[in-house]
């Protein structure tokens, strides 16, 4: 681990894949007592077939367990590979990193109904490839403390980007949007909003053949069937309040398919595209008006703040806000929530709390993740 004696900074990669599967996040942290910055990142590719058996695991209604114990340890080959692919591209050993914070690859969240949640991707072959101490199955102790599991990011969006005077929100647009409100000096407000590319992204799978609608171009096409976007609103899981957390689990290519089929005549695609983006803006945008009112500034990070439909819908939205990538405060978007399952590791190495009960509901602070010597 390299650590200087004066400055006492030490290294730590976080690792996630979201719910596009398309590829694993790394991420480089350097943490310190003056704070922490991001050093470097990369996305390793997932194999098109783990990721086709991903899909399969996932939409199953009876899913495999030889299948998800075949995934729990081809997963934690690929996380393993991402680490060092990101090492090499930094010219560091393994030995200059403190620990490896691996989120893993979601394929159940059930808080409420269940009362589990499934991350895999085997830490014991990531710590035993990478010679790295590895931390991972976060979610599982704040759902043992009666908290929902997530979101986790919340409390490593206050410590790396809150504001001592005044109120920031930041929301991550992946396949699901979660928001975070950082009031300063008060307790986190923090959930999901609902989906937030997943949809998206499975539309255009179905009907372009592209892993996406790339910057929102073929939703600028489109016109918004205001009777459909009404539907979707009216979903019950926007009338619950906080904490609560969701997943593709429930906003998946069923959910819509119910809803399309109230529609006679069929809509054009590119309308439901057009009314997909806008559903997400919109959910987005009556969260932070209901719950961060005091916000000024709106933070977005993660695949959606590459959509420029989407993003123009959130500034129309929310103005007078200003709504900005967290770019700003010099964390690339796409690299937001593998730092802070970074972040998360070191504060389970350090013996600190890494879940907000302001934002899961748990009973109380607790030291999340399970450690798997290098």
């Amino acid at each position: 681990m390299r650590q200087d004696r004066q400055t006492r900074v030490a290294l730590y990669v976080g690792l996630i894949s979201g719910t596009s599967m398309d590829g694993i996040d790394a991420a480089l942290l350097e943490a310190g007592e003056e704070g922490f910055s991001l050093v470097g990142a990369c996305t390793h590719a997932m194999p098109r077939p783990i990721r086709d058996d991903l899909a399969a695991l996932i939409t199953s209604r009876r899913p495999s367990a030889s299948l998800a114990w075949r995934l729990d340890r081809s997963l934690g080959e690929v996380f393993a590979e991402a680490a060092l692919s990101l090492l090499e591209k930094q010219g560091l050993p393994a030995a200059e990193v403190c620990a490896i914070g691996s989120h893993g690859q979601t394929v159940a969240h059930h808080p409420a109904t269940g009362g589990y949640t499934v991350q895999i991707g085997d830490p014991n072959v990531i710590a035993e490839r990478t010679g790295i101490t590895t931390v991972a199955d976060f979610r599982r102790r704040d759902l043992a403390a009666g908290g929902e599991g997530a979101p986790l990011a919340c409390a490593f969006h206050r410590a790396a980007m809150s504001l001592p005077d005044r109120e920031r929100s930041v929301v991550n647009v992946g396949g699901i949007a979660n928001l975070s409100v950082l009031p300063p000096g008060g307790e986190v407000v923090g959930f999901d909003t609902g989906p937030g590319n997943t949809l998206m992204d499975l539309w255009a799978q179905r009907h372009l053949g592209a892993r996406m609608d790339r910057d929102g171009a073929w939703a600028d096409s489109g016109t918004v069937d205001e009777a459909l976007l009404a539907r979707l609103h009216a979903d019950p899981y926007f009338e619950k309040a906080p904490p609560k957390s969701t997943g593709r689990e429930y906003f998946n290519m069923d959910w819509l398919d119910r809803h399309l089929r109230s529609e006679a005549p069929a809509p054009d695609p590119a309308d439901v595209q057009s009314t997909l983006c806008a559903f997400s803006g919109g959910t987005i945008a009556r969260a932070i008006e209901k719950f961060a009112r005091a916000t000024i500034e709106v933070l977005v990070c993660g695949g959606g703040a590459h959509n420029r439909k989407l993003m123009e819908i959130l500034r129309a939205r929310l103005w007078p806000r200003t709504v900005e990538t967290t770019a700003k405060v010099g964390i690339h978007p796409d690299w937001v929530e593998a730092a802070a399952f970074a972040w998360l590791a070191r504060q389970t190495l350090g013996g600190a709390p890494g879940n907000l009960p302001s934002v899961t509901g748990a009973r109380r602070p607790v030291v999340l993740g399970a450690i798997h010597p290098g």
